[in-house]
């Protein structure tokens, strides 16, 4: 009786059932709540979905891996705080830039090194990173939680940039999708991914550089998270560092695994982010028009993303060997 019941609910599409939500959701808020359906309101959706749905990208990388990034959020805020910091120094911009880009990338590789040759599991090695690069760079590189965007500064011009009315961040979302897709469908390493993540074992013994993509996924991951922290940065013109201990790491994952990305490996792709993007971030902005108080935002968010763990648990039950190498 159990295993007839496991097997009808494999049989459902997750994601399907997440976009049914998300139309459903989307058009009661457009009848029920004033100003939702208008224009500002819809791009305001959109540009919210961009930022997420980049920071998600990121980590839907790593965890069709079978791992998990914990540090991004760290890393989108510290690192664009940092490069402001050094640009309000008078660094020149160039100089700036480069050293950043080179921590940011020293961290990814840092974080993928301990994973993958290590044997550190993940969820520890990232957590660990993430509160120092917080701790680190908001205690000797930057002089404030909230950093400014010097005036007449490429940054500030990107956020005003607007192609038919819609932010310049809705565009580069759309194009960085379409390069991960590429990636992951029609690359020979793309397709090493699904392969670690489905059986990493069986990967290595076939001859697959397990270990160094390892390292590549978490490398991904650490330039996603700069890529949106900028465009976060040229949006608001500054970063605000308080941010790393908001729950924006907690969206980041739930859009991740609520679109039907599996915590177990070697399943989802760049359909499931959009997915799962669309419907957080149509919720979000239908519970700020009823003015929600945030702690029941959270709330609510929190129970959505329990109830996507179980769900992705049934559909995607983690084999003994996953659970042995505790990489989530």
């Amino acid at each position: 009786m159990e295993s007839n019941w496991l097997s009808r609910l494999k049989d459902l599409n997750q994601e399907r059932i997440v976009l049914v939500v998300a139309v459903l959701i989307f058009a009661t808020a457009s009848v029920a709540l004033p100003g939702f359906f208008s224009a500002p309101n819809l791009i305001s959706i959109v540009r919210s979905i961009s930022v997420l749905g980049i920071l998600a990208l990121g980590m839907s990388v790593v965890v069709i891996g079978r791992g998990i990034d914990l540090s991004m959020v760290a890393i989108m805020a510290m690192s664009v705080a940092w490069y402001l910091q050094l640009l309000g120094d008078g660094m020149a911009d160039h100089t700036a830039l480069l050293l950043v880009f080179a921590g940011v990338l020293a961290i990814g590789l840092l974080n993928g090194f301990l994973v993958a040759y290590a044997d550190v599991p993940a969820i520890f090695v990232t957590l660990a990173s993430g509160s120092f690069v917080f701790g680190y760079v908001r205690s000797q590189l930057i002089s404030s939680d909230a950093v400014p965007v010097p005036e007449g500064h490429w940054i500030a011009m990107l956020g005003g940039l607007r192609f038919a009315s819609i932010p310049i961040e809705v565009f580069l979302f759309a194009i960085l999708s379409g390069a991960m897709f590429l990636f992951l469908r029609y690359t020979k390493w793309g397709r090493y991914v699904y392969y670690a993540g489905d059986n990493p074992i069986a990967a290595r013994n076939v001859g697959m550089p397990v270990r160094p993509m390892l390292v590549l996924r978490y490398v991904v991951s650490a330039l996603t998270a700069f890529t949106a922290g900028l465009l976060t940065a040229a949006s608001l013109h500054s970063i605000n560092t308080r941010v790393v201990n908001s729950t924006l790491l907690y969206d980041i994952v739930l859009v991740t695994v609520i679109g039907g990305i599996g915590l177990s490996g070697g399943k989802g792709g760049v359909r499931n982010v959009l997915v799962g993007a669309a419907l957080i971030g149509i919720m979000l902005n239908a519970m700020t028009i009823v003015d929600i108080p945030l702690l029941y935002q959270n709330l609510i968010k929190s129970t959505i993303l329990l109830l996507a763990i179980i769900m992705d648990g049934l559909l995607n039950p983690r084999d003994e060997q996953t659970a042995q190498q505790g990489d989530i």
